[in-house]
């Protein structure tokens, strides 16, 4: 008679996730997006602000081109209105993720104020400004006001630019 060498005697066990298993991964999972999410949105933010910075600082170029040109920077010799850029339709101008608009000082005007506000998604709540003298200005970081002189973009009390 013949006997078969290495013939199991005992049923093969079941291979697979207990419940348990199954659970503690989902708990891992949810732990790690509940950390990165915020981080996550902090980043795409801070690139989204550039948008406002960047607009800023061309509009404040373009108003000092226009103050060399006329000595003023209205739109005319007795207005408190801004001019109309080169390069942009008149105020406010609207983009993916900022409106830009512009306030005059008293005619004929030798001030300015630009204003960049979030417009939706994760830029509401910001609002940064520049004079024309240079000075940078955050009124509003994630939705509570500010005094800070520069453009707030990591911290709400620590200007980083």
């Amino acid at each position: 008679m013949r006997t078969l060498v290495g013939t199991p005697t005992r049923a093969r066990r079941e291979r697979g996730f207990t419940l348990i298993e199954m659970m503690i991964a989902v708990a891992l999972v949810a732990i790690l997006a509940a950390i990165a999410m915020p981080n996550y949105n902090n980043y795409v933010r801070r690139g989204q602000l550039s948008e406002a910075f960047t607009a800023l600082s061309d509009m404040r170029a373009k108003m000092e081109q226009h103050y060399q040109d006329n000595k003023f920077y209205g739109a005319a010799i007795n207005s408190t209105t801004c001019p109309t850029l080169s390069g942009y339709s008149a105020f406010p101008v609207t983009g993916k993720y900022f409106t830009v608009s512009c306030a005059g000082g008293a005619a004929p005007s030798q001030t300015y104020v630009i204003t960049a506000t979030g417009s939706g998604g994760l830029t509401t709540g910001f609002n940064y400004t520049i004079n024309q003298i240079g000075t940078k200005g955050t009124t509003s970081y994630h939705g509570s006001t500010s005094t800070a002189t520069c453009w707030l973009t990591k911290s709400a009390t620590a200007c980083d630019n």
